[in-house]
């Protein structure tokens, strides 16, 4: 008998994942180029070609058993220093190899930071819509997710309604920009406003509250969107970055977390981080990968292929009467559904062999997130049943 936490977690498994499931299961039936799917983050765009000679360099002229051994839980001393310098050189920061914490992908880095800092019953806020496994995480360490809801007007957070749900108990807030499911990036006038209520809540309680800043869409940004780089506006910020996305590379679970000095208790958190690492059963980073994003951190995959699918998609949905946020990076839109049930919604578009995720998934019902990191011609080959639903509809 599996234990009562994994009973509900089974009850509650991811939406995304389920579709996807059935998305491969239609694919049998009607043949894979007549189901469209656009429920998964899964990049389609290649990855630089850096990454391919990297991966041949090392593994043709490193020693195997540095390329493949165990290292500190931190990760490879040198990476680190690449890291540190490579963001230094982007953002102005001050960084050193010490601040930096190799991880298993951002999900991982989450997980060893809520491992490292939160108590049974310490809540950490988030701004509906989020990343539905946010909720997972938390409760991996007996904290509580607390749901700030949806600004349903351009999708920037919701403040008034934060600074009056942040308490004594709140012990970290955790925010993703470019945002999925929205693409909306959130602007420097919201962060600086946030940190100043953060800033302001900490002294009134006496407590530290951390900002975990979730980046793995950082790199996907239209139309020279800047994305304001947290640590640089508020002092407790610790940033979980991934290569998924920048570098087409969701397979190989590989990123880091950024523990600034100036983040209070920063030597224990350090320290404990390090622990989680190893006894959360990582215990390092994929050491070749490791060593291959440290000669690719000036890589780029082609983000003009994610906005050729943007435009098309967003303008025909938008010509057809459906309502949305133009994103402005990661690669979703996230559309409000004609009908009031989104789920009823997105089991419609499945007769249609469109499959998408509805917004309940991410604490937003009433919309659907489609995931346009897809091939152009999946989506040109889609637009008609979107087309034809719509009108159904109305």
């Amino acid at each position: 008998m599996i234990s009562n936490k994994m009973q509900e977690q089974v009850q509650n498994s991811s939406i995304i994942r389920a579709m996807f499931e059935e998305g491969k299961r239609l694919a049998g039936i009607h043949g894979a180029e007549n189901v469209f799917d656009f429920s998964l983050g899964n990049p389609s765009v290649e990855p630089p070609e850096e990454v391919k000679q990297a991966i041949l360099e090392i593994l043709n002229t490193e020693n195997s058993i540095s390329v493949h051994g165990y290292m500190n839980n931190s990760g490879f001393e040198e990476v680190r220093a690449a890291i540190a310098q490579s963001l230094n050189n982007k953002f102005g920061t001050t960084f050193l190899p010490q601040n930096i914490l190799m991880t298993v992908g951002a999900a991982g880095g989450l997980n060893v930071i809520f491992k490292t800092l939160l108590n049974p019953g310490d809540e950490v806020i988030t701004f509906a819509p989020f990343f539905g496994e946010y909720r997972s995480y938390v409760k991996n360490y007996e904290g509580e997710l607390v749901i700030i809801s949806p600004n349903t007007l351009n999708f920037q957070p919701n403040l008034e309604e934060f600074k009056q749900k942040i308490t004594p108990k709140t012990k970290a807030v955790i925010i993703n920009s470019p945002n999925n499911p929205t693409g909306v990036i959130y602007s420097e006038e919201t962060i600086v406003k946030l940190a100043d209520i953060l800033r302001e809540k900490q002294k009134e309680f006496g407590t530290d509250i951390y900002l975990v800043s979730d980046e793995p869409y950082r790199e996907l940004a239209y139309d020279n969107a800047n994305v304001p780089y947290l640590s640089k506006y508020y002092a407790n910020t610790i940033i979980g970055y991934s290569f998924s996305k920048s570098l087409s590379l969701p397979g190989e679970r590989i990123g880091y977390l950024v523990i600034p000095n100036q983040a209070a208790d920063f030597e224990n958190i350090i320290v404990a981080a390090n622990i989680a690492n190893r006894i959360l059963g990582y215990v390092n980073a994929p050491s070749l990968f490791q060593r291959v994003v440290a000669k690719c951190l000036d890589a780029k995959v082609d983000v003009d292929t994610y906005n050729k699918n943007r435009e098309l998609l967003y303008n025909n949905l938008v010509s057809y009467g459906y309502e949305c946020i133009k994103p402005e990076g990661a690669f979703y839109l996230f559309v409000k559904t004609p009908i009031e049930s989104d789920v009823e919604f997105c089991n419609l578009a499945k007769e249609k062999n469109i499959l998408i995720v509805p917004g309940t998934a991410f604490g937003c019902p009433g919309y659907v997130r489609i995931a346009y990191c897809v091939a152009y011609r999946t989506i040109e080959k889609a637009l008609p049943g979107f087309k034809a639903l719509i009108a159904e509809i109305k």
